[in-house]
């Protein structure tokens, strides 16, 4: 029964507004709209195989047998696609990505993405693009923007039904390239799903997420109208307003390292001398450096003789999840 297997290829993104906090932690209903951007070079693969041999799941990771939570969140998400699918078999899970995992690269993003294809292909079930953004949500919040292609906003919706992500823009709309710092490529020691629980704890998100209609809408006509400087401004402005809020949470989640300042200060007075570019942050220290193709190599060669840079990587933007 061939289509007990199946692959799925899902490229990470980068958010220009921020997903942070969840009104529904248990279905990831967020608590605000998000914009990102998928990054052709940077992706997940994520093979699947249902088989009735076996007892349990299983989950290999970046060629490493893992357990834990990581399998913990693999099975409850399986469940899911079980459920839908009235096939209650077990899966073998083998997923890779070829970036640092766990790094504040959407590694989670790109993987749950891959799988909600793979699973709900191998069971044969045939769901639309919203259909998949929807479940993908339900693994990782962000894995519903790694769906659908290009330029992305996810609509956080007035319930479970209709908080998915669609496409505002297709990739070959603006060749913009991501220059991502890497100044580690180690796990983060708080994971986004347990920062997600902890915005409400800051004084400050009530405010951010006040203001976070008119970033959204001052970010989607930025990217309609390849406006970058705009982009440049909302995008950086949203970032901040994120970490601030990690940062005054009630177990403050301090995700910056030394050399993320280091980039950030850079970026700015780049800038300032004339050079479009701009930084935006996940959750994790290595910063995202958003630049126009024509000026990536210049952006490239800055960045990776800036002291605790490690590497640089390169990414244009990409296409949505795709079985291989």
């Amino acid at each position: 029964m061939s289509y007990l297997t199946a692959t799925g290829v899902a490229c990470a993104n980068i958010a220009f507004i921020k997903y942070w906090g969840n009104r529904d932690d248990r279905l990831r209903l967020p608590s605000t709209g998000s914009i990102s951007m998928n990054l052709d070079s940077l992706y997940a693969r994520t093979s699947l195989t249902f088989d009735p041999g076996l007892k349990s799941d299983t989950l290999d990771l970046n060629g490493h047998p893992t357990g834990g939570r990581a399998l913990t969140r693999v099975q409850a998400f399986l469940d899911l696609v079980r459920d839908l699918a009235g096939k209650p078999l077990h899966a073998r899970v083998v997923s890779e990505n070829n970036f640092p995992t766990g790094a504040g690269i959407a590694s989670s993003a790109a993987a749950f993405s891959a799988l909600s294809l793979a699973a709900t292909h191998a069971l044969g079930l045939e769901l639309s693009e919203r259909e998949l953004s929807h479940l993908a949500r339900r693994g990782s919040g962000s894995a519903c923007r790694s769906i659908p292609a290009g330029f992305v906003e996810w609509q956080a919706g007035e319930s479970d039904a209709d908080s998915y992500a669609f496409s505002l823009a297709r990739p070959d709309h603006w060749d913009l390239v991501d220059c991502i710092a890497i100044v580690s490529s180690q796990p983060k020691p708080v994971g986004s799903s347990e920062g997600h629980a902890l915005a409400g704890t800051s004084p400050l998100q009530r405010a951010r997420l006040a203001g976070a209609p008119k970033r959204l809408q001052a970010c989607r006509a930025a990217i309609l109208e390849r406006d970058f400087n705009a982009l440049a401004e909302v995008a950086e402005l949203d970032s901040h307003l994120m970490h601030a809020v990690m940062m005054t949470s009630l177990r403050p989640l301090l995700y910056w390292a030394p050399a993320s300042i280091t980039v950030m200060q850079a970026v700015s007075a780049w800038r300032k001398d004339g050079l479009p570019a701009f930084y935006t942050l996940d959750a994790g220290p290595n910063v995202h450096v958003l630049c126009p193709a024509s000026a990536a190599g210049q952006v490239e060669a800055l960045l990776g003789a800036l002291p605790g840079v490690l590497k640089v990587l390169k990414a244009h933007p990409g296409d949505g999840a795709r079985l291989v």
